[in-house]
């Protein structure tokens, strides 16, 4: 009886290298943040190929900066594929799709932003445990800094006084904010430090430049925001 031997060549190999490697990119727990590690990659509106198109996020943004992304579960298609979940940049506030799993590679993310609109108050855990707590200025009546589940997408120091001593960009979007272009909204210092605790600004979060320093040195691009009523 003959027998057939299958030998793993190096060739073989390599093209398997990129499965497994996909693999371990996703974390056993979310959220989970981190860079596309493809040139582009198309958001399904659900997990599969044949799902509608939402939106196409590429490697480097606009400003140059990489793309980084903010997985919130997984799910499989019928072929048994792993998607990820992911909040979007976009209009309207909420906007989510999948992306497959081998598109990113990933990491947990322990810290987390909440911004208490009501209270105007920011706090920045890590696990259960409060790293900063600092009250903010927020959106005035009529451009109200919006609720809801965000993330960081990019992280400066800023060329305009206004912005304070250091800023975060987010995913939400209010009517208008004092961001450059407008319409995102930010997590920034101000040069204006007596507004601090007021409904005072077109969307945006303000903070005192002591606080914008203790946020830029923990928070990272891919930290999850919420902002609570």
């Amino acid at each position: 009886m003959k027998r057939t031997i299958f030998i793993l060549t190096a060739v073989s190999a390599a093209v398997l290298a990129p499965a497994v490697q996909a693999v371990e990119r996703v974390p056993a727990s979310f959220p989970a943040a981190g860079e596309l590690t493809v040139e582009a990659v198309t958001v399904r509106s659900r997990p599969s190929y044949d799902g509608r198109r939402v939106a196409v996020l590429r490697e480097f943004r606009r400003d140059y900066r990489p793309q980084v992304v903010l997985a919130t579960g997984t799910a499989r298609d019928a072929q048994r594929r792993l998607w990820l979940r992911v909040p979007l940049q976009l209009r309207p506030n909420g906007t989510v799709g999948w992306i497959p799993a081998s598109a990113t590679a990933l990491r947990p993310m322990r810290d987390r932003i909440v911004v208490d609109r009501s209270a105007r108050t920011i706090d920045l855990f890590r696990d259960a445990h409060v790293l900063l707590h600092a009250r903010v200025a927020v959106g005035a009546p009529g451009w109200e800094t919006p609720l809801g589940q965000f993330y960081v997408t990019a992280r400066f120091v800023p060329d305009d006084p206004f912005l304070g001593v250091f800023a975060f960009e987010t995913s939400a979007y209010s009517k208008l904010t004092d961001w450059p272009g407008g319409g995102i909204v930010g997590i920034h210092g101000t040069s204006a430090p007596q507004l601090i605790g007021q409904a005072i600004s077109h969307g945006c979060v303000r903070v005192t430049n002591r606080t914008a320093r203790q946020l830029q040195r923990h928070v990272k691009v891919g930290t999850p925001i919420s902002i609570v009523p």
